[in-house]
């Protein structure tokens, strides 16, 4: 598979305080990643870096062969990276559906081919992005990031703060998106199992640099590596793995109804 995405020792932060420390890694087309690690570490600064938010002193991020440089945040958009932030920033004073319109981009993502993904949205059209719930404007969000049609989504901590029957059915929207409707994504998560059970590769950062790469389904079978890096214990990381989101959508199906 061809580059899609690589960091290139990276030395990157805000102002004169530097969080990527020499950070390193590339992504294929066609696949998703897993950033994990613990608070603090530099996954959140790896995102705002790709989108242009931050100071880079040293190293380069190619996209598609290209290095990102000095592109301001709308041209990276335009290039294909799809933002969905940690605080969610919806447009509170926007209906739903203005939400969506308002940054929409050519391509095979649409008003109609959101709802359709997001039936709840459709529903709650006409309501202001202030009237919906957590898990809603989060859906709003995903929703907005694909009107703009990218090539690969970028999510900060999607999980945070929703009620664990929300996260299930988040966590198989997002799966699908790069299963079955072949977009790729990066996920921020502070759920690392979670995170594994939706992308095809991993790294853990540490101190802003990468300690650990490799397939998402290694990591998530190896106990050891997980409670050294993570903190994730072996019971927990087992009732993920029989009891979490499952590659079976009809498991899911079940408990939501």
């Amino acid at each position: 598979m061809s580059e899609m995405l690589a960091f290139d020792q990276v030395v990157a932060g805000y102002g004169s305080a530097v969080v990527l420390h020499g950070l390193s890694f590339s992504l294929a087309q066609g696949q998703s990643l897993a950033v994990l690690g613990r608070n603090g570490v530099g996954k959140t600064t790896l995102l705002e870096t790709l989108m242009g938010n931050t100071r880079v002193m040293r190293g380069a991020v190619r996209w598609c062969g290209e290095d990102l440089g000095r592109w301001p945040s709308y041209r990276r958009v335009r290039a294909g990276l799809g933002w969905v932030p940690q605080e969610r920033e919806v447009f509170p004073s926007l209906t739903v559906e203005e939400n969506l319109t308002v940054v929409a981009r050519p391509g095979p993502w649409h008003l109609r081919r959101v709802y359709e993904f997001f039936p709840r949205l459709r529903e709650r059209r006409g309501n202001y992005g202030n009237q919906l719930s957590g898990g809603e404007q989060q859906m709003l969000s995903i929703g907005r990031a694909l009107m703009t049609n990218p090539k690969l989504l970028l999510l900060d901590e999607p999980m945070e703060g929703l009620a664990p029957i929300i996260v299930e059915e988040l966590a198989r929207s997002i799966r699908r998106l790069c299963e079955s409707e072949g977009l790729p994504s990066i996920v921020v998560e502070q759920h690392p199992v979670l995170a594994l059970e939706m992308t095809h590769q991993a790294i853990v950062l540490e101190r802003g640099t990468v300690v650990h790469a490799g397939s998402s389904a290694a990591l998530a079978g190896n106990a050891r590596l997980l409670e050294g890096f993570l903190g994730v214990g072996a019971a927990e990381a087992h009732i993920h793995n029989n009891t979490g989101a499952s590659n079976d959508s009809n498991d899911l199906d079940d408990r939501l109804a």
